[in-house]
């Protein structure tokens, strides 16, 4: 077993070179689907909207999508309120027409194609709830000062939970200190309470955010007394307050009120957020300080809120398990707390999500799926969305735990892969597609792409492939005269090339070349190395009086070749917006300065591809009384004209303006084209501050107006007055177009092209072009057309593929441009005439053939050479007489080759192919086809391998050829070794047999032994890959021995539990029962049971007794091993229905309250009869207050009152439903002086009724719960208001 295990870890580490190759497929090939985006797994959503749950995927052919609802099919179509995206898996529920509720659901979307099947995580849709709150009378708080108080929060729960804070009726915020802070579950805690801790406004509020949504909680009202007025209002707030305290508080040590007693537990998970609150109470305020027993507190994830009381801890990970302890303390004393924390985990990625393989035909491959958690989670495969041990059998996928290993994969064996990591707090669920693709090479990266680094910087340069097998990546510089390797470069695993510290040397062309078995791709990217962006000139200290000017300066090299931009930041921050603020291309001016001016200021040059900045402080300070010469910007130049004006030229004279105590340094000239760009000044010269003309060189066509600028050490001037207009005369064009091109659209025609020239180059009206071309030979002539301001002119009717020489000239109405340059280019290709010729192949082994030609002429290509493909197919297998044709496949060799390799030949088979040229145009003909033969292989694995006639000491083993032979079968290898209950394998032994056998007995063997073999195929080659099998040779001749021991059964109220243990081979394995006493042959109830060794038995019946057994079933023509049968009863239920009427207790209990009912009726109707007339003052005792005159609970008696128990009315008492009983006509009734509609209480609660004679409202008391005369139906009215 150990061997087994070194072999199959030897087996990993050559596989692992395929884990950090994974591709990403290009969509125009075939491939498996890929979930691109899809809703989270806890999905809460907005019950006003409708619900949109996503699920988006790839692949080719474009997957089709279903779903699941609460694990069961999910039929989009019959619902009209669900609608599913186009060309997506993403649903849409409209809610117009139903309730959210209606959809709260576990969802699982699955996108599929022929190639596999992806699965989404399970989505748990549920809406978000913003409850209000519920209804509730806050009675006022009254609290001595100094005592601790809490206010409660408790609002409502919703989903996910609301945000709480506490402010005031104006929604202020309440402040907080560390004397008055928010609890985790928002109370409100105040360590000790002082006088202005009084206010009737305290509101806890609840923003619940899905909804936007905030609930209020009803004031609360506190009252913060000392003693002395704590007597003086306690009674006004005795019957409607809350008294917190009535003891003096004085000064105390801390006790905590969160958390209780002196320690306490909490478990977090691991990445999740762990808070901890510790909320004490004393005076003076106690101070909380928190640490960690066991080690120290994580600074850089540590954080206090809520003045201390709270320890926060983010991104928390195993290592922050342990006790923590918090400490509060004031002068008197400390309290302390421990809190042992735990950290759990839900499942997480170790080395990343499995990576998808794509695999060649014949490669091997390896998918991981490394988690871990805490507890450790277990990890289930599934493939194509089925388990993995119920999906269709494949020898070349062998699943060892978190791994699958995958050796000669073929085509056909593409699929998607699920991994499932779970534990007690959560799972993960990945998909991963093996892909077995044969493809050549092809490089993703833009073809000529251009890479710009600054000199001394990393360069890397991307040369991203894809292939399949994976290609081999070459990079050659220039001449590629040798491949690009050592320092200074450094080749990445991903096909990038690395230049650490890059130099000018470095800059040009560079290929990358991709290649295969399958052919060759190249591509040419350019780097330029840039020089680097530096500030010569930095801006230096200024100490400037205000009201004075300030000038930065800030000169820059950069490369020229990059766009620079100058930007100045004050303390770090934008400039003011402020026009006293000029900024010049290399120079910042401050005018009039104040003090608000100080600061540091800022240039930074940026470029594209670097920065460079200086900084330096202006200080601003008071004019000093001594007399100092003031310098300023000068005025601007005056007095512009314009003489010796020529075609090209014209001189500029200027007086200039006040130099303001700063000599003038150089004056700036500009110009404004008025004919071509009005409204923009561009720099034409300088000239020294001494001089006041200037010689203008000009171009022609051009409509002049000037201004000057001085410069003196302050800064610049403002612009001059514009000079008069002086316009150039039109002359024929200086220049022609530059980037002439030719090529050719068509097999017949020729393009010229070229850039065309600005309006400041036409130089005059009427710009065009001629265009002039011939053939590349001596004796042609040029052909000259004119053509308008356009940037191209086709030819037509010219030969196919001729090189041709180009000019293009310039011409206006003035004339024409200087002699042209001549550009070649070439007419348009046709397809090629010719095939190569001299075509043969050379086999290399029984999967490798190289393929030779003679190229085909120039002359013949009729274009640019592309290169040569080569088209080659199968037509039968050696060893069959058949034809078998198979599809053709091209290989295509860029360039002018003359040779290629074809690769993936399946061995011993006759091959044909031909070889064609092709150019930009398309494919020539083909080459006369070819043939060749490829030698023997080693043969595929035997089709099947299975043993029967099990006896003591013998088997009989029986195979099937190989279904790919790649040769003559010369023979089988069989090799055998027993295998003991722990499934570790003994000494092997091997025979030799012939190639005619497909059945063979081996003798001489152990009995009751398991054993395991091994059967291959040879051909002269070698041995191909064997197939293996497990039998078990019997106990004795009468009875096989079971595979299953320990078989038991146990009844419980949910049914029968079977249990047992299994060790044989077959992968079947059914729990079967019947009837025991049935009297026609019954037939046993199958139940499949793979992978377990219990089952519940739940169709069993009470009362009846079952016949169960376990079977193991092998192939079709196995015998079936079976276990002992065990005798199962299950139990009857006896009935727990009991009629309850004709229970002995039930009949005298009623005849009990029945009794007493009569008896009561009696009472009742003599209390009533009782008259006569009675003092106010004992009514007045016996009403003080009827609210606290109520019947009994317990016995159905009336309360006891303190006298004249007798003359007491029932309370309670009614009319019946109809109001229609009338009353005795005695003016002694106890109506005129019971609960009557005109009784009154005064303000101090003493009755003010009539007492005398008979109310007012006798003759109408039908409509108030007054107390009627006595009767028994009014008597039973009362009864029945007190039951």
């Amino acid at each position: 077993m150990m061997e087994r295990r070194r072999m199959d870890a030897a087996l990993l580490v050559l596989f692992l070179g395929h884990l950090a190759a994974a591709l990403e497929v290009p969509l125009d090939l075939p491939q498996p689907p890929t979930i691109t985006y899809q809703s989270p797994k806890d999905y809460i959503i907005d019950p006003r909207e409708n619900i949109i749950i996503h699920c988006e995927a790839k692949g080719k052919p474009h997957p089709s999508f279903s779903w699941t609802r609460n694990g069961t099919h999910f039929d989009i179509d019959e619902d009209p309120n669900v609608t599913m995206k186009p060309h997506s898996g993403t649903l849409v529920v409209d809610i117009s027409r139903a309730k959210a509720e209606q959809y709260e659901c576990v969802y699982q979307c699955t996108a599929r194609n022929k190639h596999g099947t992806a699965v989404s995580n399970n989505i748990v849709v549920r809406q978000s709830r913003s409850p209000l709150w519920s209804k509730e009378k806050i009675k006022p708080i009254v609290v001595q000062e100094g005592v601790s108080l809490v206010l409660p929060c408790r609002p409502p729960v919703g989903l996910p939970p609301p945000i709480i804070f506490w402010m005031d009726n104006y929604f202020q915020k309440l402040p907080q200190s560390s004397r008055v802070s928010q609890s985790l579950n928002g109370d409100l805690y105040f360590a000790n309470v002082l006088r202005e801790d009084s206010r009737n406004d305290y509101i806890c509020y609840a923003r619940f955010p899905y909804t936007q949504t905030i609930q209020q909680k009803q004031p609360i009202t506190v009252k913060v007394l000392n003693m002395d007025a704590i007597n003086d209002t306690m009674a006004a707030f005795y019957n409607d307050t809350d008294l917190f305290s009535e003891e003096p508080a004085d000064d105390r040590k801390p006790t905590f009120l969160v958390p209780s007693g002196p320690s306490s537990s909490k478990t977090v998970l691991r990445g999740q957020v762990l808070e901890m609150e510790c909320i004490a109470e004393g005076l003076p305020t106690p101070e909380i300080s928190w640490t960690k027993v066991s080690g120290v507190l994580p600074a850089k994830r540590t954080s206090f809120l809520h003045y201390q009381r709270t320890l926060r801890i983010v991104n928390v990970s195993e290592s922050d398990a342990g006790d923590y302890r918090c400490t509060g303390r004031n002068q008197l004393g400390s309290v302390h707390h421990t809190i042992h924390v735990t950290v759990k985990a839900a499942p997480y990625w170790i080395s990343g999500t499995p990576r998808n393989l794509v695999l060649a035909p014949g490669e091997n491959g390896v998918l991981t799926c490394r988690a871990s958690g805490t507890p450790k989670p277990s990890i289930t495969w599934a493939m194509n969305g089925i388990p993995i041990e119920n999906s269709p059998k494949d020898l070349s996928r062998k699943v060892e735990d978190d791994t699958i290993i995958f050796t000669d994969v073929q085509t056909g064996s593409s699929a998607v892969y699920q991994c499932n990591v779970s534990n007690d707090y959560g799972y993960l669920l990945s998909n991963a597609f093996v892909n077995v693709l044969s493809e050549p090479p092809r490089v993703l990266t833009p073809a000529n792409k251009v890479y710009q680094v600054i000199k001394n910087h990393r360069a890397l340069m991307d040369c991203a492939s894809f292939g399949s097998p994976i290609p081999k990546i070459e990079w050659f510089k220039d001449s590629r005269s040798s491949t690009l390797d050592g320092d200074p470069y450094i080749h990445h695993d991903n096909g990038t090339l690395e230049i650490q510290v890059a130099q000018a040397v470095n800059s040009g062309k560079y290929t990358c070349v991709a290649r295969n078995m399958l052919g060759i791709y190249e591509n040419h990217i350019y780097l330029e190395v840039k020089e680097p962006t530096r500030i010569l000139k930095q801006p230096e200290y200024k100490v400037v009086q205000r009201g004075r000017s300030a000038v930065f300066e800030c000169k820059v090299k950069h490369d020229p070749s990059l766009i620079p931009t100058m930007t100045w930041l004050k303390d770090d921050g934008e400039l003011p917006d402020d026009e006293r603020l000029i900024v010049d291309s290399d120079s910042l001016t401050i005018t009039d300065v104040t003090e608000n001016d100080a600061g540091v200021y800022t240039c930074i040059m940026n470029t594209t591809l670097d920065h460079d900045s200086a900084s330096a402080e202006l200080t601003v300070v008071e004019a000093t009384p001594t007399p100092a010469v003031l310098s300023e910007r000068p005025d601007p130049p005056t007095d512009l004209e314009l003489t010796d004006q020529k075609k090209r030229s014209v001189q500029l004279t200027w007086t200039p303006g006040d130099e303001h105590n700063s000599p003038i340094q150089k004056f700036l000239i500009q110009y404004e084209d008025i004919l071509h760009h009005r409204g923009h000044w561009h720099n034409l010269t300088e000239v020294l501050g001494t001089k006041t003309t200037a010689h203008l060189k000009l171009s022609p066509y051009v409509h002049y107006t000037f201004r000057v600028l001085a410069l003196n050490a302050v800064g610049f001037s403002r612009p001059s007055f514009p000079s008069r207009m002086f316009k150039t005369e039109a002359a024929a064009p200086d220049e022609n177009p530059t980037g002439i091109q030719g090529f050719g659209t068509e097999h017949d025609n020729l393009v010229i092209s070229w850039k065309p020239l600005t309006s400041l180059q036409s130089n005059g009206p009427g710009l065009h072009y001629k265009v002039m071309w011939r053939q590349k030979t001596v004796d042609s002539e040029w052909t000259t057309v004119t053509v308008a301001n356009t940037s191209k002119f086709v030819v037509s009717g010219t030969p196919t593929f001729v090189p041709y020489e180009l000019k293009v000239q310039a011409v206006n109405d003035h004339g024409a441009g200087p002699e042209p340059v001549i550009a070649h280019g070439y007419s348009g290709e046709d397809l090629p005439v010719a095939a190569p010729e001299n075509v043969q192949a050379v086999v290399r082994n029984s999967t490798v053939a190289d393929v030779h030609w003679d190229p085909v002429p120039s002359k013949l290509i009729r274009g640019h050479l592309k290169g040569y493909k080569v088209y080659y197919w199968k037509e039968r297998n050696l060893h069959k007489h058949n034809p078998h044709h198979s599809d053709q496949q091209v290989l295509t060799f860029s360039g002018n080759h003359t040779h290629g390799m074809l690769p993936g030949l399946h061995p011993f088979s006759l091959y044909s192919f031909n070889v064609r040229v092709y150019n930009g145009k398309g494919e020539g003909p083909a080459s006369l086809t070819q043939q060749f033969e490829t030698p023997e292989g080693v043969p595929g694995p035997p089709t099947s391998l299975i043993v029967t006639n099990p006896n003591l000491d013998s088997l009989t083993l029986e195979w099937n050829p190989p279904h790919v032979h790649n040769g003559r079968i010369t023979g089988y290898t069989l090799k055998y070794q027993p295998v003991n209950n722990s499934n570790e394998l003994g000494p092997v032994e091997e025979l030799a047999l012939p190639p005619n056998e497909t059945s063979f007995t081996l003798p001489n063997l152990k009995y009751s032994t398991r054993y395991k073999f091994y059967l291959n195929a040879k051909t002269v080659m070698g041995a191909g890959p064997a197939i293996s099998q497990e039998a078990i040779t019997i106990m004795d001749e009468a009875l096989p021995v079971s595979p299953f021991v320990n078989v038991n059964s146990s009844v419980g109220e949910s049914g029968a539990l079977i249990s047992w243990e299994y060790w044989g081979p077959e992968n079947n394995i059914y729990v079967e029962y019947k009837n025991q006493n049935s009297e026609a042959e019954e037939e046993w109830q199958k139940k499949l049971v793979n992978g377990s060794q219990t089952y519940m038995l739940k169709e069993l019946k009470g009362g009846i007794s079952y016949r169960v057994r376990l079977v193991a079933k092998g192939h079709h023509d196995q015998p079936l091993h079976l276990s002992k049968e065990l005798v199962v009863t299950v139990p009857a239920v006896a009935s727990r229905q009991v009629d309850i009427a004709t229970q002995g207790w039930f009949i005298g209990l009623m005849c009990a309250i029945a009794l007493l009912i009569l008896i009561l009726l009696i009472i009742c109707f003599i209390q009533r009869n009782k008259g006569g007339k009675y003092p106010v003052k004992e009514k007045e005792d016996a009403h003080t207050d009827p609210e606290f005159q109520p019947m009994k609970d317990d016995d159905c008696t009336f309360g006891e009152y303190s006298d004249n128990e007798d003359h007491k009315p029932l309370k309670g008492s009614r009319t019946p439903s109809n109001g229609t009983v009338k009353r005795d006509d005695s003016d002694d009734s106890l109506v005129d002086y019971g609960e009557g509609g005109d009784g009154q209480f005064n303000e101090d609660g003493s009755f003010i009724g009539q007492y005398s004679g008979k109310s007012a409202s006798r003759d109408t008391a039908e409509g108030h719960e007054s107390s009627e005369a006595p009767s028994p139906i009014n008597a039973m009215n009362s009864l029945n208001s007190f039951v």
